[in-house]
């Protein structure tokens, strides 16, 4: 089974005619059914990343199947006994939503429209959580009209109005999201458990409080219990260490004051995974060792039973399951620096532009020379559209070389855009040395029909 964590750097180098996968450090960001035949050639899943990018065009998405399923499997192995929900809003396709029901995994989703996608995919409603900041009433409808399992109530107006649309005699089980005011995350932009920002109600100047105590007064409302999400790009168990104290401490004193015992903490997600070779990840294993002796203790101490625990990874499992193929287009040399840009950028991977994501590209289809110092750019009219700055490849590429960019798997589609109208890319799977589309190509023409101007 994969490890999330692998780091290490490779002993000695494997001998270029001998099929191996990469070096254990590059290992650490490429799916672990990644194979390199010959120099330069690299197969994932057992199809070469050549093939698909001559089958499919580029910019293409590519989805190492087995990838995801191993990575549901080690959330599953760490975490007996603990509801796994993955985070949609990662990447979510109709596929995706067949895997992560086959290996036992609950859904996160933020929007009608993730909602019902996997619905009509066949996936139980009673075992998706819905979320949001600012849920619209088509949120509501669908959540309540589908049965969802659980709405997290986001801020005191949701309450009055997801009452009134549960209606007297209706039933929804409901947890409510908290601001533990601590600061965790890869970038200011993805820190979302500190103060004074849109997410949740705080605990130290008693929204939260007051909020429970309003559900608790709605009789169609059940609350099962808390839910908080620190942020993204976790990489260190410290900080949900630290949110499990702060949320007992809350259900304790929600205990004393209300004799309610809450059946459910839900940590959420965030957790890190490596962009580059070398860089950290979250380690799972100490996560889920340390994570439930601090809830068992903290419960202990507060004499209150143990609740169920529920965490919702979603970058972690799909982030590096996926690759992204991009050819080149031009290389510039221009004072000091040289640009390699490719036909796609910033709206297939707006990343780099938001919270300055560092990735790692590499050449694919032939041996280079001697790495210089480069940066990848994309083909948008945004001098930001930079892909991957101050990176190494080899001096010679040139435009039609094939460049491979791993741990594409999540964030990437489902935060593209319509930018310069060029198209979002296809979505490929690969297994066992077969590659299938999950996700067309979006063509002009898809973008035309929902013009109707004229």
């Amino acid at each position: 089974m994969t490890t999330l964590h692998d780091t290490t750097a490779p002993a000695t180098a494997p001998a270029p005619d001998t099929a191996t996968a990469p070096g254990p450090a590059a290992r650490s960001v490429w799916p672990a059914a990644t194979t390199e035949p010959r120099p330069g050639e690299v197969t994932v899943g057992g199809v070469g990343l050549t093939e698909i990018a001559d089958r499919f065009g580029t910019p293409v998405y590519v989805l190492d199947e087995a990838e995801v399923r191993d990575r549901c499997r080690t959330y599953t192995h760490a975490f007996p006994d603990t509801e796994i929900l993955y985070a949609a809003k990662a990447f979510l396709c109709r596929a995706m939503v067949h895997w992560v029901a086959d290996e036992g995994l609950g859904l996160d989703v933020c929007s009608a429209g993730e909602l019902e996608l996997a619905v009509t995919t066949g996936f139980p409603a009673d075992r998706i959580v819905l979320h949001g900041n600012a849920k619209t009433p088509r949120d509501l409808e669908s959540a309540l009209r589908l049965g969802v399992g659980r709405i997290v109530i986001d801020s005191p107006s949701e309450i009055a109005r997801l009452a009134a649309a549960v209606g007297p005699d209706g039933h929804q089980r409901v947890m409510v999201r908290v601001v533990p005011g601590i600061s965790a995350g890869g970038h200011e932009k993805i820190r979302t458990g500190t103060e004074d920002q849109k997410f949740g109600l705080s605990i130290s100047d008693g929204y939260a409080q007051h909020a429970i105590a309003r559900i608790l007064d709605q009789p169609q409302l059940e609350l099962t219990g808390l839910h908080c999400h620190l942020g993204s790009q976790i990489t260190g168990v410290k900080p949900y260490l630290a949110a499990v104290r702060r949320l007992v401490g809350l259900m304790a004193a929600l205990h004393r004051q209300h004799g309610v015992t809450l059946p459910e903490l839900d940590l959420g997600g965030g957790h890190g995974i490596a962009y580059r070779p070398g860089e950290p990840a979250l380690d799972l294993t100490a996560l889920a060792r340390r994570v439930r002796a601090e809830l068992t203790g903290a419960c202990t101490a507060a004499g209150l039973p143990v609740p169920r625990l529920i965490i919702e990874p979603g970058r972690a499992i799909a982030g590096p399951a996926g690759i992204a193929l991009y050819h080149v287009v031009a290389v510039k040399h221009t004072g000091s620096h040289t640009y390699v840009a490719v036909d796609g950028g910033m709206s297939d991977n707006p990343r780099p532009a938001l919270y300055g994501v560092r990735y790692a590209p590499r050449l694919i289809g032939r041996a280079g020379g001697a790495a210089v110092p480069v940066t990848v750019v994309g083909r948008h009219c945004e001098a930001g559209d930079v892909l991957a700055a101050d990176i190494e490849l080899p001096g010679d590429i040139r435009p039609g070389d094939l460049l491979a960019v791993p741990v594409a798997g999540a964030y990437h589609l489902s935060m593209a855009s319509g930018y310069n109208m060029v198209g979002r890319p296809p979505v490929v799977a690969v297994r066992d040395g077969r590659a299938r589309v999950l996700v067309r190509r979006e063509s002009v023409g898809d973008m035309w029909v929902r013009d109707v101007g004229l």
